[in-house]
């Protein structure tokens, strides 16, 4: 859930700010002066993060002032501070009954009833509370996949690289792509597309006779359907099949001559053969389409050492670790510029990119082919 029971103290106490600024005040409302001792106590203890003498508190508030609608929202906010989500629904349902226009109340009651699993009562609250974060949640838990993932990116320019929001995105974005294939499959299980979107999941699951045999089909009815070619060059790719690689690619560069993936790959299969002068060209071509792109630089380096120019290489990867400097990618290059470093005697900066190596390696990064 999006509102985790063990986070749920820190997202919620930003929420009622705003609205109880003025605590005895709300909607031309006051409270007595025993209510208001009541509140001024609940307040104490909240900000010394006691929340269960402020829960009795605010009750004592609501049973003083029963028609204040702002003591129903601070006892449910309260009643969720300890993770009682489900104790939390009766006073913020009551406060929209003495008042439905308090966004504060739709949002926690939304949240509430999210943290419980009630996500289709939980959607009408977190659309009045605008709060697309939680509702792009909901809508992921309801099957509502387009709207979820509209709700879920506006969010994230809100809050970026969240990890919860993050997490359902790419959730909605994978059920979505599954319901769309699922339909796909089931209207034309016979078409090019079918037997495409076949081979994309045996790719996944490195089942390559599968996988070459359904390309291979999708391209005898369709042959000039974009990325075919391409899709199956990285299946002899995948199993070192490089003259093949070479011409599944090369046939994807006349279909695509702005694809700079396509170039890259065609590059890069080349090189694979040792045909180094047909490689550079390919992979120049392809910086030129899409600049700064860490593999079509690393590849380009690889080319440039096999030529003798050393400088040009070490140019290239210091330029690709300036871009990405996690990963896979990242390790190979750093040692790379290890062996190249070593072979040139520049021992300190050879060791340098060692340590740097293994310090990738550690995180999880693949040693280098």
């Amino acid at each position: 859930m999006y509102l985790t029971k063990n986070r749920a103290g820190s997202r919620l106490q930003i929420v009622l700010i705003f609205c109880l600024l003025s605590p005895l005040v709300l909607a031309g409302q006051t409270i007595s002066p025993e209510a208001t001792k009541h509140w001024n106590a609940a307040r104490r203890d909240e900000a010394q993060k006691q929340f269960a003498p402020a829960v009795s508190e605010y009750r004592k508030v609501t049973e003083l002032e029963p028609t204040f609608a702002a003591g129903f929202v601070s006892l449910g906010q309260a009643v969720m501070e300890q993770h009682d989500f489900a104790s939390a629904v009766a006073p913020l349902k009551h406060a929209l009954e003495l008042d439905s226009t308090l966004v504060p109340a739709h949002q926690l009651l939304g949240y509430a009833l999210l943290a419980q699993g009630y996500a289709v009562e939980a959607i009408q609250h977190l659309e009045r509370a605008h709060e697309q974060g939680a509702l792009g949640i909901a809508q992921v838990q309801t099957g509502q996949f387009a709207d979820a993932i509209t709700n879920l990116q506006a969010a994230l320019q809100k809050r970026p690289n969240d990890p919860d929001l993050l997490y359902y995105l790419g959730r909605a974005s994978g059920l979505l792509s599954k319901q769309s294939i699922d339909t796909l499959l089931a209207a034309y299980p016979d078409s090019a597309r079918a037997s495409q979107a076949m081979a994309e999941n045996y790719f996944v699951l490195r089942q390559m006779p599968e996988d070459e045999k359904l390309y291979q089909q999708a391209l005898q009815q369709r042959p000039d359907i974009p990325n075919l070619h391409l899709e199956l060059g990285q299946v002899f790719a995948a199993t070192s099949r490089w003259p093949q690689a070479e011409e599944q690619f090369r046939a994807e560069s006349k279909i695509q001559p702005g694809n700079a993936e396509a170039a890259y790959r065609l590059g890069d299969a080349l090189l694979h053969q040792g045909k180094t002068k047909e490689a550079r060209s390919a992979l120049e071509r392809a910086d030129k389409l899409q600049p700064q792109m860490p593999e079509t630089l690393y590849s380009l380096g690889k080319a440039d050492l096999l030529e003798g120019n050393a400088p040009a290489a070490e140019k290239c990867w210091l330029e690709l670790l300036s871009i990405e400097k996690e990963g896979e990618l990242a390790a190979q290059t750093h040692f790379a510029l290890a062996a190249l470093y070593r072979k040139q005697g520049k021992t300190v900066d050879a060791e340098r990119e060692m340590k740097e190596f293994q310090k990738l390696q550690n995180n999880g990064a693949s040693p280098p082919s």
